[in-house]
Formats: C-alpha cells, sequence, structure tokens
C-alpha cells in the first residue's frame, strides 16, 4: 500500500498527534473511540495496529491441500511442512473421491508426530486427515527453541565421536535419529518467525526486538542444523566401517569436537544475550587448526582407510566450527549499532 504524507500536531501541553488517511480507518473498521497500538520498530518507523490483530496469512487460518495418487511420501511431507511453516492453525489433507496411498497415509502420521512441535491429528478417515497446530508463542519461547536444538546438536557431536571411538553402531544410530528432534524444533522456529514477521503481536511475544532480526534468526536455524548433519554424518562413518579408530586419533578428533561444540556454544550465549564483544571473540576459528592438522598427522600414519575416515570426519568437525562462526558473525550484525552513535542532522 503506497504510504501517506501527514503533518505532526502539538496540541496541549505535552502531546502530539497526526491524522490517520480516512479511507484506511473504515477499510479497517476502526471507529471513533477504539484504541490502536503504536509501536516504535526502530529508530525510523513506527507502526499502527489494532491490538491483538494478527495479519492475513498467520496462524488461525485453515487450509485443504489435495494429494494425488502419484504423490509421492516425501512430496506429501514436503507440502504439508510448507503449510506448518506458513503458519496455518489447521490443516485438511485430501484424497477427494479417492482413498490415500497407505504410504501417504504412514507418512503423514509419521511426519506430524516427529517433525512439528505443536501438531496433532484431530481427524482421519480413508479420504481425509485434519492436523491441527496447538501449540502458540507462549507455549515455547524461540530462546528456549534454540537452546533444545544447541544441546541437542552438541549432544549429537559429542556422541558421534564417542561412537567412532568405540565403535558404538547402537549409538551412532541414535545420534541419526537425533537429528529428526533437531530439525522438528527448527521447523517450529521458524514458523514462529514468518508469523512474527507480519504480527506485532507475535513480535513482541517472541522478545526478538524489530521484523529485521527475524531474517538472521531464520540463518541461524540453518546453521545450527547443518551442525546436526554434520554430526549425522560422523555417525554414519561408524555404521559403514564398522571398525573402531585408534586411540590416539580418537582423542585428537574428541579434542576437535570439544573446541567445536566450545564456539558453537559462545556463539549462541552471544545470541541469547546479544553481546557483541563475545561475538566478536567468537567469529574464527584460529585455535581449530592446530587441532586439525593433528588430526591430518595422524591420518598419514595408518592404513588408507582409516586415513580417509579421520580426514573426514576432521572436516565435518572444521565446519561445525564454521557454522558456529557464521552465527557470530550474524550477532555482530544484529548489534553494531550498539558500538556506533548517530551523527547529528544537517544544520544541527
Amino acid at each position: 500500500m503506497k504510504g501517506e504524507t501527514r503533518k505532526i500536531q502539538f496540541t496541549g501541553n505535552s502531546s502530539y498527534i497526526v491524522s490517520l488517511p480516512k479511507p484506511w480507518v473504515e477499510e479497517m473498521g476502526i471507529r471513533q473511540g477504539d484504541q490502536v497500538v503504536i509501536t516504535r520498530n526502530d529508530s525510523s518507523s513506527m507502526r499502527v495496529s489494532l491490538p491483538g490483530g494478527r495479519a492475513e496469512g498467520a496462524g488461525g487460518e485453515e487450509v485443504i491441500v489435495r494429494i494425488e495418487k502419484r504423490d509421492t511420501s516425501s512430496s506429501v511431507v514436503r507440502k504439508i511442512i510448507s503449510l506448518y511453516l506458513q503458519g496455518y492453525a489447521t490443516i485438511h489433507v485430501t484424497r477427494g473421491d479417492a482413498a490415500f496411498v497407505a504410504a501417504q497415509r504412514a507418512a503423514i502420521k509419521d511426519a506430524v508426530r516427529r517433525s512439528l512441535v505443536g501438531a496433532e491429528i484431530i481427524s482421519d478417515s480413508s479420504r481425509g486427515i485434519t492436523i491441527q497446530i496447538l501449540v502458540n508463542t507462549l507455549a515455547l519461547s524461540v530462546d528456549g527453541a534454540f537452546k533444545r536444538m544447541l544441546n541437542l546438536s552438541k549432544s549429537m557431536t559429542a556422541d558421534a565421536i564417542a561412537a567412532v571411538a568405540a565403535n558404538d553402531a547402537d549409538l551412532a544410530k541414535e545420534v541419526v535419529n537425533a537429528d529428526d528432534e533437531v530439525d522438528r524444533f527448527g521447523f517450529y522456529i521458524i514458523r514462529q518467525l514468518k508469523l512474527a514477521v507480519g504480527d506485532d503481536a507475535v513480535l513482541g511475544e517472541l522478545g526478538i526486538g524489530n521484523a529485521r532480526n527475524c531474517l538472521d534468526y531464520r540463518l541461524v536455524v540453518k546453521s545450527i542444523e547443518r551442525s546436526g548433519d554434520h554430526a549425522v554424518a560422523i555417525a554414519r562413518d561408524v555404521l559403514e566401517f564398522d571398525r573402531a579408530i585408534a586411540a590416539s586419533p580418537a582423542a585428537k578428533l574428541k579434542a576437535m569436537a570439544e573446541y567445536a561444540s566450545s564456539v558453537l556454544d559462545d556463539a549462541c550465549l552471544a545470541l541469547f544475550t546479544q553481546d557483541y564483544a563475545l561475538a566478536e571473540k567468537t567469529v574464527g576459528t584460529s585455535g581449530l587448526a592446530r587441532l586439525e592438522k593433528s588430526v591430518l598427522e595422524s591420518s598419514r600414519q595408518g592404513r588408507a582407510a582409516d586415513d580417509y575416515r579421520l580426514r573426514r570426519i576432521a572436516v565435518d568437525l572444521r565446519r561445525i566450527a564454521e557454522y558456529a562462526s557464521d552465527i557470530a558473525e550474524i550477532v555482530l550484525n544484529m548489534n553494531i549499532e550498539k558500538t556506533t552513535s548517530r551523527a547529528p542532522r544537517a544544520g544541527q
């Protein structure tokens, strides 16, 4: 909608007033005496909104998605996850006049159970399944979901290295399965961020500060998800080779993993506390080079297959540390204004 210019007027001894365009007021159903919420978004913009209002396309709406017989299970799941991320509160999945293929029905139920926080199936028939999203913004904060993702990712990395050292296939499988839980919280955070972008009330509940930060938080989610993916890659090494790595190189891998996890921990702490100084200390992975070099030197002393494994695992651990550094850079960008002062306007 095109903006309109209005003049600020001074009334009484302490108040400034501004008029609202009549067509806008009528279209939104505002009447004389109604209250509106004025929110300061940043240093140069403000928003006028209705109390408790919710933007179009946000939670509370229903949507119907039709599934065809030719749709694969993965295609069906992608559609449902996409609608969940868009913020719909009720998702009706239907096959019209036909019945679901067994694999499609199983995929839908599995996705709701394993991938979507707060989702429940409230109606289930051969031709339709209704999914209700019951969670609200107060049930699980974005910070709380971030912390769950972080702790899971760190635990996955530690367990993956332990599985490599002990050739523990059961522990490796647990790491692989835990990746679904990381993705689950990631989907939840993205859903909440999408709602917050178009709704000041949700933005306030999430404590994000302003809509600009939503993209930054989205990038953080992706970095933590990728860290978990690399832990899974390490765990799959155990399932692929079914042989323990020697004690000395395994200890070096453990030291490298602990360093990568500590960097990730510090980067996320800087995010939670919005600490520019801590983020600046965390950017870069200078301490990692020495640890990685030690691992690579070990890889030149064993069998070819073991050398390959060590190099591959070292790359995965380095990527985890690099994703942590990416998060720290995001925190720097979010808080750079704390280190600056506003220049005076011309004529002042």
